[in-house]
């Protein structure tokens, strides 16, 4: 029998020493590829600032290739590790709705894998898990400004433009980090990486299934998605009003300059690389 992650017998949030590689090496993948990013300029689209970061086909080709609970809630663990509390620019509340979204939406797109050996229904699903995160935080900006915690950017006298204004951002960043920069990439690396990751972390390639893509499994991670929705929204209208309870803000980046930012890619490399190559050694032995 292969042996994968622990998802697959043991129960879809059981934690063994499979499931912490597969958690360090996704965590550190991401972290490293979003802070190579930050290096990157900013551009605007008809007047709105697009970021090209992160590099979405990443975590995609990644997290797909172990479709586990835990490669999920690395990603955004990820950003919070490398991206916030390394450089110095942290808060707990804030945290909270990347948190939240991006978990539950990589968690449901999982479930609706049946053959992991097709790239173009990889990259597709990698798609939909980005354009949910993007369509949620559309959802709760909106959501933000009519609770009063952040300030309109619409049309004085029509308040409902808000939301055109904060959708054709999110339009925006699904297309450019969704399909770009995520989906089309991961169609030609995905491949390439699997069968080949796994057994340096003491695994096979997990196997697809049969049936229908949205079974009862989607559907219940889909109803979880909508649950934690409104979850998401109450904590990061709390950090808009709280102050974030936990913070950690010394502003490395402000202090030392953008050079600083090298520091956390760095760590995420030598940890990434560290872990394969442990691993390797391990099954040369």
């Amino acid at each position: 029998m292969a042996m994968n992650t622990s998802s697959g017998t043991d129960g879809v949030f059981s934690f063994d020493h499979r499931d912490m590689m597969v958690f360090i090496l996704v965590m550190s993948l991401h972290g490293l590829q979003s802070m190579i990013t930050e290096l990157l300029p900013e551009f605007s689209i008809g007047g709105l600032g697009v970021s090209i970061g992160p590099f979405w086909f990443v975590a995609m080709a990644v997290v797909l290739l172990f479709r586990s609970f835990w490669a999920c809630l690395a990603i955004p663990v990820g950003g919070i590790v490398f991206g916030e509390i390394l450089i110095g620019d942290f808060s707990a509340l804030g945290a909270i709705e990347g948190l939240v979204v991006i978990t539950a939406s990589w968690f449901f797109v999982m479930a609706l894998v049946t053959d992991p050996s097709d790239p173009k229904q990889i990259a597709a699903l990698g798609f939909l898990a980005k354009a949910m995160e993007e369509f949620a935080a559309w959802l709760i900006d909106v959501g933000k400004f009519y609770v009063g915690v952040e300030e309109l950017e619409a049309i004085q006298w029509l308040p409902e433009t808000v939301w055109a204004t904060e959708g054709m951002g999110a339009l925006v960043q699904i297309i450019v980090a969704g399909i770009v920069f995520g989906a089309v990439p991961a169609y030609f690396l995905y491949p390439r990486l699997r069968g080949k990751i796994e057994p340096l972390l003491g695994m096979e390639p997990l196997s697809g299934r049969d049936g229908p893509m949205f079974d009862r499994t989607a559907m219940k991670r889909l109803v979880a998605w909508v649950l934690l929705l409104p979850v998401a929204f109450v904590f990061e209208t709390l950090s808009e009003t709280s102050g974030g309870l936990i913070t950690f803000q010394p502003q490395f980046v402000e202090t030392y300059g953008q050079s600083f930012l090298f520091v956390p890619i760095v760590i995420a490399a030598l940890l990434a690389f560290g872990l394969v190559f442990y691993r390797q050694q391990k099954t040369e032995v």
